[in-house]
């Protein structure tokens, strides 16, 4: 099987041409997703045919579990399926539309331009679409006790061993819980409290853990445990949703840098329409996956 490895902002993934293929997707997903015994990657990206969209895309995480939608994981499929001139079944479109992709996804389609350098693509904006903020949307299970506005939900009191957080929680096609900090985020002891925000029982579908500080209303630093996969050098519906948050609260500008270990993506929201993300994408290797090997 013919597997290319591409990487945005550090986020890896495994990306597989599957349009002709049956498999046991969450088993292969661990196995070639091993850091030590497989490929190594974040999460294993197929890509499928659609009869909505221009092609599907279903991503796994590490751990075998099966993600909705993700930012970065969305710019890796673009560029792998506009190099490789893969269209699915959708009729042909004009020439200038050949850089430009509707991706049907878990939580939805999903819109994504392509910038290019010569023939090869360096950067990709997606369109995550609207953040969604009700309880249900997100899911949450809140408390009776504590007092939830019928708005967005940005100042939820969690405690993790000890350790008082206050969420913002939102989700952008998955869900997100995020708190802001005035420490460094390198500080912030992720490896131990990652997992158990993750896996907290108000979170029926687990959830994707952000902590951020401002920097500047152009600037946020961020960290992120991901859902199914732990921390991750970089998540781009986790970018997301910080940029949402942090706009909501008034801490940001309605464009603004967000600083990952990876790197940095940009992402932009005017409060009222889609979310729309934008950060460089690179291929790293392609190879074969041997037969039996999972």
């Amino acid at each position: 099987m013919k597997f290319s490895k591409l990487q945005a902002t550090g986020n890896d993934f495994i990306l597989v041409d599957a349009r002709t293929m049956e498999g046991e997707w969450s088993k292969l997903a661990r196995a070639m997703c091993d850091r030590h015994f497989g490929i190594g990657a974040d999460g294993l990206i197929l890509v499928q045919d659609s009869t909505g969209a221009d092609l599907k895309m279903r991503i796994f995480n590490s751990d075998g579990s099966e993600a909705e939608v993700s930012g970065n994981g969305l710019r890796c499929f673009a560029r792998y399926a506009i190099e490789k001139g893969l269209r699915g079944k959708m009729p042909p479109r004009g020439e200038q539309d050949n850089r430009s992709l509707a991706i049907e996804t878990l939580s939805g389609i999903r819109k994504v331009k392509a910038y290019m350098s010569g023939n090869k693509v360096n950067r990709v904006e997606v369109n995550m679409g609207l953040p969604q903020f009700q309880p249900e949307q997100i899911p949450i299970k809140v408390k009776v006790d504590i007092p939830i506005s019928s708005g967005p939900i940005l100042d939820y009191p969690l405690v993790i061993n000890g350790k008082k957080l206050t969420l913002a929680l939102l989700s952008m096609g998955n869900p997100h819980a995020v708190s802001f900090s005035s420490r460094p985020v390198a500080d912030f002891p992720l490896v131990e409290i990652g997992p158990k925000v993750e896996r907290h029982s108000m979170f029926p579908k687990r959830t994707n853990f952000e902590i951020a500080r401002v920097l500047s209303r152009e600037k946020v630093e961020a960290r992120v445990w991901e859902r199914g996969v732990g921390e991750t050098l970089a998540c781009g519906s986790g970018a997301c949703a910080i940029a949402v948050a942090a706009q909501l609260l008034d801490y940001v500008e309605p464009q603004v840098d967000i600083m990952l270990k990876g790197g940095i993506l940009t992402i932009s929201w005017d409060r009222v329409g889609e979310v729309l993300l934008t950060g460089p994408v690179e291929e790293i290797f392609t190879g074969e996956w041997l037969e039996g090997k999972s």
